[in-house]
């Protein structure tokens, strides 16, 4: 329990970046659902690594998998934000 809330509450913390952000700058323009589908990746990603630590046994696999999940994020985190691979996904 106390790994979930951590989690969630470092999930806040990312959100509240852009979220003052907005306060200071114009360039800065998040919608609701810009936060909803950040905070979702970044929740998503958090509870998996939680459970890839807790489950996988081997440390050579689990930093691996924890690497491959991690670059995952971005991935989708840069297609989302500029279309890296011009998906319809992306809006592109």
């Amino acid at each position: 329990m106390k790994r979930i809330f951590l989690i969630i509450s470092i999930v806040g913390i990312l959100l509240l970046i852009p979220a003052i952000a907005m306060q200071f700058t114009t360039e800065v323009n998040w919608s609701k659902s810009d936060f909803f589908i950040a905070g979702t990746l970044l929740l998503g990603t958090g509870l998996v690594l939680d459970f890839v630590i807790r489950k996988v046994k081997t440390s050579p696999l689990k930093i691996g998998m924890c690497i491959g999940i991690i670059l995952a994020l971005f991935v989708i985190w840069a297609e989302l934000a500029v279309g890296i691979f011009g998906t319809p996904f992306a809006g592109s």
